[in-house]
This record gives structure tokens, C-alpha cells and sequence, in this order.
């Protein structure tokens, strides 16, 4: 009977992000540390999953959440990768960066003034708690 079906063009294989209800998946990368070693590879990691995703026709949302030395990362005066960074709110809509709030107070009672973020990236209050709550919505977290 299957094998009718088919022969007949009935039932036609599904592609496996069609199986799966299309959910795209989702990815959150930590950075915590001043490194720009890190953050090369933080961005690296988001190219190359984008990539892998697209060249299988699914969906891939993908987050950055930088809290800590990794702030510095999303900072217009200080980010070692600003030129990539930029380039990749420009180019890859499905990559998006998060500041952690708590971490710029600090900086700002620090420095004596808020310091400035890249245009486009976001900020949440606590940057754990972001993490928390994707890991609870069941998103992968890595830390490269």
C-alpha cells in the first residue's frame, strides 16, 4: 500500500526540518571573557553553524550573550572584532548580539559615563538570565 502511494506520488519524503514542524534551531553562544582570541571564535562558531543550516535549507536562529570582559566584544570604542561584528548585523539577520545591562552599569559607575554599544546590539538586564531563560526554551548554549 505504501509502496502505491508513492509509486503514485501521494506521499512525497519529507525534508527533515519539515519533519521536525520547521522549528528552526536555535544556538546561543556565551562570551565572558576579554579575549579577543574568544571573540574570534565566538563569531566564528555563529558563521559556521549559519552556514552548515542554510546549506541544508533549515533555519537557524543564533544569539550572542556578552556579559563580563566578553562586553568589551559589543563595544563601539573598544571591540577588537567591531568591523566583523558589523558586518554581521548587516549580512546575517539571523545572528543577534545581547549585552548584559548589569555589566554596562558597572562599566558606566567605572568610567563615569555608559559606554557605547554597536548599533544593533541589544541589551537584557542580566546576561545569565538570558542564557537561563534560552536554555529553559530549549536552545543550545556553548561556550567556545
Amino acid at each position: 500500500m505504501l509502496r502505491a502511494a508513492l509509486a503514485a506520488g501521494l506521499l512525497v519524503p519529507l525534508h527533515p526540518a519539515l519533519a521536525r514542524g520547521a522549528e528552526p534551531h536555535r544556538l546561543a553562544l556565551q562570551i565572558s571573557d576579554d579575549d579577543p582570541v574568544k571573540m574570534r571564535a565566538v563569531l566564528d562558531v555563529a558563521a559556521n553553524v549559519s552556514r552548515h543550516y542554510s546549506g541544508q535549507g533549515e533555519e537557524v536562529e543564533i544569539v550572542v550573550v556578552a556579559f563580563n570582559g566578553g562586553l568589551d566584544m559589543l563595544l563601539a570604542d573598544r571591540s577588537p572584532v567591531k568591523e566583523r561584528l558589523v558586518n554581521f548585523l548587516k549580512s546575517m539577520p539571523n545572528v543577534s548580539f545581547i549585552a548584559c545591562g548589569n555589566t554596562l552599569e558597572t562599566l558606566a559607575a567605572k568610567e563615569d559615563r555608559r559606554p557605547l554599544l554597536i548599533e544593533g546590539v541589544s541589551v537584557t538586564q542580566v546576561g545569565v538570565a538570558a542564557l537561563m531563560d534560552l536554555a529553559e526554551k530549549n536552545w543550545t548554549i556553548v561556550r567556545p
